[in-house]
């Protein structure tokens, strides 16, 4: 699979690359073996109701993969027009042309929005440098996997080392996987109006994120509660708290979806007098940036 595609650093991935990298722009073009690309495929549970996009498509196998074994549709972004050519030439051969289709062009320039999977081999400094774009684009939920190479700061979903023995390059014929969800943003406050069984009551919490890690708190009247068993995975949330009505602790688990400035789900509160679930929904009263987004940007520098 190619990996031709301009970005703001360049470097050299093997002398063994297939097309020589230049000192400041290009990652060179090497082949995903096919069972990694089956891997990557699986991995990220691709249907036929998937639209997949692979940046630096190469000679086109990822899409055409997908849309040979699963019915997706999609399509690859390449600068190198002889490697467009053909993979459109092996789409066709393999009658998915409808499908999988690939064009000469700057992954940065590409909309990726349309996607529900991404999947990508492009160099550890590529990979900084696209990580916004799919961060900022992407639908909450999109399946991002990247062959050998992680996104730095943002923690994987999955990750794992499998055999690759025809990979081109590298003496140990081992490819590492890496899988993420892409997250909601959810920083910032809620409110909502919780009904206990006496009279209703305002309710706030107050969320911080870092990718999809989020941590909290809660708070009903005058007490401040840290949340607990906090889960962000695409646009689904979850978290507790142990919220005290009546002189006796009682335990408020809630479970929803994130869409926008909105939660909607249920919750459902367990204590002495036994366990109740009720529709909940919530509004953001304040968007906070997370903390992935007001960290500095990585300092890369030009091979000289």
């Amino acid at each position: 699979m190619n990996r031709t595609i301009k970005a703001v650093c360049g470097l050299l991935l093997c002398a063994a690359a297939a097309v020589e990298a230049q000192d400041f722009g290009d990652t060179p073009y090497v082949q995903t073996p096919q069972n990694v690309v089956d891997k990557m495929l699986e991995v990220a549970h691709v249907s036929a109701s998937d639209f997949v996009i692979d940046l630096g498509s190469g000679d086109g196998r990822m899409v055409i993969t997908a849309a040979r074994k699963y019915g997706a549709r999609g399509f690859g972004v390449d600068l190198d027009k002889r490697l467009v050519m053909l993979a459109n030439r092996h789409a066709a051969q393999a009658g998915v042309g409808a499908r999988a289709k690939f064009y000469a062009r700057d992954l940065y320039e590409t909309d990726l929005s349309p996607a529900s999977v991404v999947t990508i081999y492009l160099l550890p400094e590529v990979n900084l440098m696209v990580r916004p774009k799919l961060l900022a684009t992407l639908k909450p939920g999109t399946r991002v996997v990247s062959h050998d190479y992680d996104m730095g700061e943002w923690p994987p979903d999955l990750s794992f080392t499998m055999d690759a023995p025809n990979k081109p390059v590298g003496r140990d014929k081992k490819s590492k996987v890496f899988y993420w969800v892409v997250p909601a943003s959810v920083a910032g406050k809620w409110r909502w109006r919780l009904d206990t069984g006496g009279a209703a009551q305002d309710v706030e919490i107050e969320l911080k994120q870092n990718f999809q890690k989020i941590e909290g708190t809660l708070i009903a009247g005058a007490a401040r509660v840290p949340l607990q068993d906090c889960e962000l995975s695409g646009d689904r949330i979850r978290f507790t708290a142990t919220v005290t009505t009546g002189g006796k602790p009682v335990r408020h688990a809630y479970a929803g979806r994130v869409i926008n400035n909105a939660m909607e789900g249920d919750v459902e509160m367990a204590g002495d007098a036994g366990a109740t679930k009720a529709a909940w929904s919530a509004t953001r009263t304040e968007v906070w940036a997370p903390e992935h987004v007001t960290a500095p940007a990585p300092t890369l520098q030009p091979v000289n």
